[in-house]
């Protein structure tokens, strides 16, 4: 089984949602075929088509509506079932969006950058302009505000957007904390059924993490895809 963590909710459609791991190599650096391969294995899984993002730290959203070209964002929505958003990650904070009274759906990839510059709230914002109401978010494993050390003027920065994002580290340094920023911004927008795999991507090897292991580290995936 390479989708873990799997939830689903139901209304006009099952929305269902899971988490790669370790195992899958999903970066845009890995081979086309090992790549090829993590995503055949997630829609084997999944019963969806995957569909994945060139990922560039900003709050571009885009609107999926068939399969296709990645497109170069840091957000998709869709409201076509049997398409799987995946928003990828290795220390960001992958973070999935749903509306189940519409079927409506989004995959977010949220770092420090796409925090600070608000990628999560225009991801909501978008899905309300389409009439959805998104009310149920995941946050997906990610470094932990104990983990993730930033220089001072960097935390300042970020917290000046985001306070609840500010941190210490377990040995005392400045840090930033990405998912609690995220979790102000979903409560911010009125979103209070937030469901969390809580794993700090640094600490647990089970979770790719680029600051455990720089450039060498691949990509793991929050998935969420809807069916009837």
């Amino acid at each position: 089984m390479n989708l873990r963590h799997r939830d689903r909710i139901e209304g006009d459609l099952v929305i269902e949602v899971a988490f790669t791991d370790v195992s899958l190599s999903l970066g845009e650096a890995a081979e086309p075929a090992v790549r090829g391969t993590a995503l055949r294995l997630v829609a084997e899984e999944s019963g969806a088509i995957p569909v994945l993002m060139h990922q560039v730290h900003g709050a571009g959203v885009e609107l999926v509506e068939a399969p296709g070209v990645a497109p170069t964002c840091d957000a998709l929505v869709t409201s076509q079932p049997g398409v799987a958003l995946l928003a990828r990650a290795a220390d960001c904070v992958p973070v999935l969006l749903a509306d189940p009274a519409s079927g409506w759906i989004a995959a977010v990839h949220s770092g420090r950058p796409g925090l600070a510059a608000g990628v999560v709230p225009t991801t909501i914002a978008r899905l309300r302009a389409h009439g959805a109401d998104p009310s149920v978010a995941w946050i997906g494993p990610h470094v932990c505000g104990a983990c993730y050390e930033v220089p001072a003027d960097l935390q300042d920065e970020v917290a000046a957007v985001v306070p609840e994002s500010r941190s210490t580290t377990s040995w005392g340094t400045a840090a930033l904390d990405l998912g609690a920023g995220v979790r102000a911004q979903l409560a911010s927008a009125g979103i209070t059924d937030v469901r969390s795999v809580d794993a700090c991507t640094r600490e647990d090897t089970s979770w790719p993490s680029h600051r455990r292991d720089g450039a060498a580290s691949t990509r793991f995936a929050g998935v969420i895809w809807s069916h009837p």
